[in-house]
């Protein structure tokens, strides 16, 4: 196998030096021209920028009975996954067994006299 380099010129080995954004940078001279940096005003931080104004007042109760809704809904669902883990897992147990050839896999429920 050969063992070659390519010829590389000093173009390609140049450290470039990254100034932080929020530091104002001084005037850098590029060829013919000066090129000087972006002075932007910050803005304001907050979220009245998103504020628009409604043409009615907000419905406190169907938010609320919305809200209700959907936490029953989550709760049934929460409880519909339960159960359905539990099955699943009690039907894995009682398939196991009967694979072992056992015969008192199933449970028998009596009623009491």
């Amino acid at each position: 196998m050969n063992n070659q380099r390519p010829i590389s010129s000093d173009d390609e080995h140049r450290v470039l030096q990254f100034r932080p954004r929020t530091l104002p940078s001084p005037s850098v001279k590029r060829g013919s021209g000066t090129v000087q940096p972006l002075r932007v005003a910050p803005e304001r931080l907050d979220l009245s920028r998103y504020e628009q104004p409604r043409a009615e007042p907000d419905n406190f109760r169907q938010r609320m009975l919305a809200n209700i809704a959907a936490l029953a809904f989550t709760i049934a669902l929460t409880a519909i996954g339960i159960w359905l883990a539990v099955s699943i897992a009690d039907l894995r147990r009682t398939q196991d067994c009967v694979l072992m050839g056992r015969r008192d896999c199933v449970k028998i429920t009596t009623p009491h006299i």
